[in-house]
């Protein structure tokens, strides 16, 4: 009897603690559906610890981002520079001075490369050939050769090549895109671009890597690529011919005297363009304490000898539709801006900007044949940030919209990056044949 009444009680022991256990299972996967699931990070390996990659790709995801990204390695060949870097964007992520050790130990999800222009094309072939999706800064790549190699290289893999073009993403630029869809001055016919930089922006390319052509393939492709993408972006069309003359007309050979770079020049009070780079305490950082690693000097002489980039351009771009593209390109100007005016069967519409980044003026007007003329104001929402907000529109549209429609083509994809590069690594190759037409088709196959 004792028995059978303890098989009684354990039996219904058994079915109260299991419908206990039932209903607490049901509960908890009730409160578990009702709390917001937390979207899954992006895993960001950065390579390339200068200004903008510490800057816009790290501190920048860090502050901003980080509940949609996480930097889980950073690498420059210079092992100091990416300490400082560390410590600079405020991560814990491990750094690194081997490239392909921070991809087989971090194992990310996308790969930014924001190295010297020229070897853009080394770390994004390396990094699809080893199963990353890459984002680069812009310029994709500096010679033919390079966006050949990157083209092949995209072919064999399953993965993606973005390229940052932050310049496509402000209020303006955007609503030139809108007009140019809608036909507001009916078809384009030319387009006159001309990009002003001053003796601060301007002379500042000479100071830096940048004033040799083996490393930015000139400010055709460094600096042109964002206006070159611009115009194909905005005209909805490919380069077809390009012809250019270009000189070194200003900086370089052209003075008196000249150091190696202004911490070291005994013309100090003389030189107008003397800069100080200790007064700036990223750069210092950055730079000034990393040169025993590889001999970088940021605060480059402008009177070098060794300049080989041009500061006095001229390009004609005709495209497959017809459109004809004028670009000028000084670097030596009182004044920071740019003008650049489209000519329609209908009308014209003028962008003009003065004042650098955030701080320029600017006007959009549409003047319409036998019309009007007017300021355009109905602007897309600027946005704060880096590049008067263009920065932060891109790193939405990268990493919290990412999958949202994109009706203006803000994206820009492998294609883009490649044609924005060739038209800048054609009028280069045009100055040196002395003005030849170059055919886009004669540099790549696509």
């Amino acid at each position: 009897m004792a028995k059978e009444r303890n098989s009684t009680l354990s039996r219904r022991h058994f079915l109260m603690t299991s419908s206990a256990a039932v209903a607490a299972t049901a509960v908890s996967r009730a409160a578990a559906t009702s709390i917001p699931q937390q979207p899954e990070r992006l895993r960001l390996a950065v390579i390339g610890t200068g200004s903008r990659g510490s800057h816009t790709w790290g501190r920048e995801l860090v502050e901003n981002y980080s509940d949609v990204v996480d930097i889980v390695g950073l690498c420059d060949i210079n092992g100091k520079r990416v300490e400082a870097s560390k410590t600079l964007i405020g991560t814990a992520a491990p750094t690194f001075t081997d490239f392909d050790r921070m991809l087989r130990e971090t194992r990310p999800d996308s790969v930014i490369v924001t190295t010297i222009d020229s070897t853009h094309a080394q770390y994004i072939i390396r990094a699809l050939e080893l199963g990353y999706n890459v984002i680069t800064e812009k310029p994709m790549c500096t010679d033919e050769e390079q966006c050949q190699a990157i083209l092949d290289a995209q072919k064999r893999s399953k993965n993606t090549v973005t390229v940052t073009f932050n310049a496509r993403h402000g209020s303006e630029d955007k609503k030139v895109k809108e007009l140019m869809m809608e036909k507001a001055i009916g078809d384009v016919l030319s387009v006159d671009f001309h990009e002003y930089l001053d003796t601060s922006h301007g002379a500042d390319y000479f100071r830096r890597w940048h004033r040799l052509k083996k490393n930015s393939g000139t400010l055709l492709v460094h600096k042109a690529s964002h206006h070159f993408d611009q115009a194909n972006w905005w005209l909805d069309s490919a380069p077809v011919e390009v012809m250019a003359r270009g000189d070194i007309r200003f900086y370089g050979r052209n003075h008196a005297f000249r150091s190696t770079h202004c911490r070291a020049c005994s013309y100090k009070e003389q030189c107008k363009f003397y800069w100080d780079v200790t007064r700036n305490p990223t750069y210092v950082k950055l730079y000034v304490d990393c040169e025993s690693e590889d001999g970088y000097l940021r605060d480059g002489c402008v009177w070098k000898e060794d300049i080989d980039i041009y500061d006095t351009m001229a390009v004609t771009v005709e495209y497959e539709n017809g459109v004809l593209l004028n670009y000028t390109a000084n670097t030596y100007l009182p004044y920071e801006g740019q003008s650049i005016s489209f000519n329609g069967t209908e009308g014209r519409l003028d962008y003009q900007s003065y004042g650098g980044g955030g701080h320029a003026a600017k006007e959009l007007r549409l003047t319409r044949s036998f019309g009007k003329s007017a300021v355009i104001t109905d602007l897309p929402p600027a946005r704060q940030g880096g590049h008067g907000g263009a920065d932060a529109s891109m790193q939405d549209l990268l990493f919290r919209r990412k999958d949202d429609a994109d009706p203006l083509g803000l994206r820009a994809d492998l294609r883009a990056g490649a044609l924005s590069s060739l038209i800048g690594i054609a009028a280069y190759r045009s100055i040196e044949q002395g003005g030849a037409v170059i055919k886009i088709a004669d540099l790549v196959k696509f």
